[in-house]
């Protein structure tokens, strides 16, 4: 009878404390954070970088206010036993610290791996955590191959060209450990205009110039380039070369004025032509010739005008030639026309 009293008064206990909670259970949905989306990586020459943003709801929908830490799992795979349809085998476990949500705001989480063996493939994957045995569903997997680096290019300059800046660079033939490479090189540009962040610049190509037409006359220009090493599993990037600036330039000048005719009136010497077409025109300038001398300059006119007066016009006779200018500074000008006689 007495240990029946003990049991019951056990269960009693029991009954009366739960499990330790003081309210009511809370579903797990309602606290596991939703899966990680945008797990990315980005190489270099010293090894890679993780990115990934905190998640900010639970499986419910509810906000998250903390992440206790992440897991973050590798796979290293030599790449002579690489299986593509075979499960990838996560081994290893990374402890990365979480921290607190901020409703409205966007936070991310950046962690580098340095410690990469040449000749392996490397995946990952990522899970958030909100307590003890709650962990969200895994993200989505990155994965890479790593070898050692190309060097990264040298001697890298630029010419800048009405319209265009064409570019050169020393060809790669050397790993980052100094040993030869056997592998094909490719060389990635990378472009920031006007004081912009540096982007990826159109396609690797295999030559060491390039011939940027792509830009605005005026606008400045800064290019760096990047060695890649192509294997059959991946490419292998090296660091970026130094940078350098092109300030491309007009130097074209307009065309040159045709129909010019000069007619003596009254108040001087009537001199008109043709308009000229072209994007960047400004005006014209007007020359006098006086035979025995050098032409020299009389007059300017700004668009849209195609007459000018001269009237300081010595006697005798008299030849007038006209030329056009644009908008740079100092003005690009054309030719002078065919010279006519004031008549």
């Amino acid at each position: 009878m007495i240990k029946a009293a003990l049991a019951l008064a056990t269960v009693a206990v029991l009954a009366g404390t739960g499990c330790g909670f003081k309210d009511d259970p809370v579903p797990p949905e309602s606290v596991l954070p939703q899966a990680v989306v945008d797990l990315r990586v980005e190489l270099n020459d010293q090894g890679a970088t993780l990115s990934w943003s905190y998640p900010r709801k639970t499986v419910s929908g509810d906000p998250v206010e903390q992440i206790d830490g992440f897991e973050l799992f590798q796979a290293e795979i030599p790449e002579s036993e690489f299986c593509p349809t075979c499960p990838v085998p996560y081994r290893t476990a990374i402890d990365v610290p979480g921290g607190s949500v901020v409703a409205g705001s966007s936070k991310t989480v950046i962690y580098e791996v340095h410690d990469l063996r040449p000749g392996n493939l490397y995946s990952f994957k990522v899970r958030s955590k909100s307590g003890w045995w709650r962990q969200s569903q895994d993200s989505n997997e990155v994965s890479f191959l790593w070898q050692t680096p190309p060097m990264a290019p040298q001697g890298l300059s630029v010419v800048s060209g009405d319209g265009k800046n064409v570019l050169q660079w020393q060809p790669v033939t050397q790993r980052k450990d100094g040993t030869s490479g056997s592998v094909p090189i490719r060389y990635q540009l990378y472009r920031g205009v006007d004081g912009g962040a540096m982007e990826t610049y159109g396609a690797p190509v295999t030559a060491t110039s390039y011939s940027d037409q792509a830009v605005t006359n005026g606008r400045s220009y800064r290019y760096q380039v990047q060695a890649q090493s192509s294997y059959r599993h991946g490419v292998v990037n090296s660091g970026l070369s130094e940078e350098v600036v092109a300030n491309p330039t007009d130097h074209t000048p307009p065309p040159v004025p045709t129909g010019v005719s000069a007619l003596r009136t009254e108040i001087g010497v009537k001199v008109y032509w043709d308009e000229v077409r072209a994007e960047d025109l400004a005006g014209y300038r007007i020359y006098r010739h006086i035979p025995g001398n050098e032409p020299v300059r009389v007059g300017e006119v700004n668009l849209p005008y195609t007459l000018f007066v001269d009237k300081t016009v010595p006697g005798g006779t008299v030849l007038y030639s006209v030329s056009s200018i644009d908008t740079q500074n100092p003005a690009n000008e054309s030719g002078r026309s065919v010279e006519v006689r004031a008549e």
